[in-house]
């Protein structure tokens, strides 16, 4: 398994968000961001694998949720057309667990298990 996985559930919708394009970066000397792996949820709502295991190490990390094109299939308004979710890793030996809870106008995020 990936050590960085992630899960989209959808609450407007009340069930998880299906298809949503996430891409996995890694912030590199000069503050940008250099892609890592990339991929959909899968019917669960969940894609565990961004990253091979082993490949983690210290640093400032980036999921990007697209969720226009998520919405957009769905003929819904939205609001916020990606979200990028910024966390920092300081024990490579540790799983990390980044959820997103998502709906047209809002959204929330956290550490998860």
């Amino acid at each position: 398994m990936s050590p960085i996985t992630t899960h989209v559930l959808d609450t407007a919708a009340g069930r998880p968000a299906r298809g949503v394009r996430v891409r996995l970066e890694l912030r590199v000397p000069g503050g940008r961001f250099r892609r890592l792996g990339a991929g959909r949820t899968d019917a669960n709502g969940r894609l565990a694998d961004l990253l091979p295991e082993g490949r983690l190490k210290r640093g400032v990390y980036r999921i990007v949720f697209d969720t226009r094109a998520y919405f957009r299939a769905r003929r819904t308004a939205w609001f916020y057309p990606e979200i990028p979710v910024l966390f920092e890793i300081k024990d490579p030996s540790e799983h990390y667990h980044v959820p997103l809870l998502l709906s047209p106008f809002g959204y929330s995020t956290y550490r998860g298990s």
